[in-house]
């Protein structure tokens, strides 16, 4: 897949976005995690749990139809919807990193505010208070099950071929982010769903034990094999960054 550089103008974002989404039917997605059912030593979760005593929790939802971006949001897209520049040549290509969620969800209600669609999210000084809105037409980001349900694409593995032809991981990526839309899409021409960036989701990811932690999914460039792949999750604070971190963007079908 070849990535045009983006122009600052609204026209330009909005037909690359068009060109970007792909619509994908409704399912359902079965899930799983490890819980730990040691307490935790502090209540502000800034510690480590005492012990690594865990148990698998399942659950299955149902997915709706949704559109989902083909690639990771870039740093052209994000500079031309946040600040009005064209990003600089050298980055052309290169997924958007060092950005936290609370910075994905306002680029979403920019985003939707530039092309005249509602906004999805009323953001809350206090990030678990920020609400989405299920009945907005405007962008957002995925929620914990629709990734996972994008990522496998109806496949059954833990990855829908082999990691090598698919994902930017620790053993080919040379120690940075590529350029998105380089390696082999997943069966519903969806990139980079593994490797290359973890990608930020809605869910708040257990806000009894965690707080206001969000999840964030599928691996980087800077992690080893076994930690990339359709159902690995991974929490954070929302106002987290790093440079191996991202995010995807999605809209409602309605």
């Amino acid at each position: 897949m070849i990535i045009q550089p983006y122009g600052s103008g609204r026209e330009l974002v909005l037909q690359e976005l068009m060109n970007a989404m792909v619509p994908i039917e409704g399912g359902a997605i079965a899930l799983r995690d490890y819980v730990t059912t040691d307490k935790w030593l502090s209540s502000d979760y800034t510690l480590s749990s005492p012990g690594n005593n865990k148990k698998a929790i399942t659950w299955t939802e149902t997915i709706e139809p949704f559109h989902v971006m083909k690639v990771p949001v870039t740093q052209q897209l994000y500079r031309a919807v946040m600040h009005g520049e064209e990003a600089e040549p050298e980055v052309n290509g290169l997924p958007m990193t060092d950005v936290s969620w609370v910075d994905a969800v306002a680029f979403c209600n920019a985003l939707s505010r530039m092309v005249g669609k509602t906004e999805c999210y009323t953001i809350a000084n206090e990030s678990e208070n920020t609400i989405y809105h299920k009945e907005a037409n405007g962008f957002r980001l995925l929620t914990d099950a629709e990734w996972q349900y994008a990522c496998k694409a109806g496949t059954a593995g833990y990855r829908y071929a082999a990691i090598d032809q698919i994902a930017w991981y620790q053993d080919n990526a040379n120690g940075a982010a590529h350029p998105v839309g380089q390696q082999t899409p997943n069966p519903w021409g969806l990139f980079d769903m593994i490797g290359n960036v973890w990608e930020w989701c809605w869910d708040l990811y257990d806000k009894e034990r965690y707080g206001n932690y969000r999840v964030f999914r599928g691996g980087s460039w800077a992690e080893v094999a076994n930690n990339c792949g359709a159902t690995t999750r991974r929490k954070s604070m929302p106002d987290f960054k790093i440079d191996d971190l991202g995010f995807r963007i999605a809209r409602s079908a309605l």
